[in-house]
């Protein structure tokens, strides 16, 4: 198994059930014995009562696997299981929200995103997309030097997203990144 433990980087595995050979919150204890110790449960395409249905599952193997869990999306479902993580796209996210949570985060993809979530009081930013990706097919990945960039202005932790892998966690350390998220490599471990 592909261990993803790193001294200078928080690694945190994004979710995809549509990747994963086995029900998501069977995936989660494979995920901690690969050394990740946080997951963002990002189902897109979910309903907020079917998304609550699989959050119930994951967080339960989360609690279990000593894995810390980032809502995505749905803040109600996150007061509701009482997780205090809670991950928004940007345009849905407002000082309400960040002030309601411990932790908020949201997704940038240029300076400008990145100054608009400063001011929303984020406690985090995902960053991407860095490399190629089959999420992002056809769309020129940003690019390492992008991601410096994006490290050198921001007043928060940034986290890289988007064909990362375990040969580019290195690559990744020197931007001044604080960690990378991982989707794919996770869901089949």
């Amino acid at each position: 198994m592909i261990m993803y433990s790193s001294d200078r980087l928080k690694i945190i595995a994004v979710t995809s059930r549509q990747l994963c050979p086995r029900p998501l919150w069977e995936q989660i204890p494979r995920i901690r014995q690969a050394g990740i110790s946080s997951i963002i449960l990002r189902e897109k395409d979910l309903s907020e009562d079917d998304y609550l249905r699989l959050a119930e599952k994951v967080f339960r193997a989360c609690v279990e696997n000593n894995v810390e869990l980032t809502i995505h999306n749905y803040p109600q479902v996150a007061k509701k299981l009482g997780i205090s993580r809670i991950h928004m796209p940007l345009p849905l996210l407002n000082v309400n929200t960040t002030h309601e949570f411990e932790t908020a985060g949201t997704s940038i993809h240029s300076l400008q995103q990145l100054k608009q979530a400063e001011s929303l009081n984020v406690s985090y930013v995902t960053c991407g997309h860095i490399f190629a990706t089959d999420c992002k097919k056809g769309l020129n990945p940003r690019g390492i030097s992008f991601l410096y960039d994006i490290c050198n202005e921001s007043s928060v932790p940034v986290f890289a997203i988007g064909g990362i892998t375990k040969e580019r966690i290195s690559e990744i350390s020197e931007t001044g990144a604080a960690g990378a998220c991982i989707m794919s490599s996770a869901m089949l471990l």
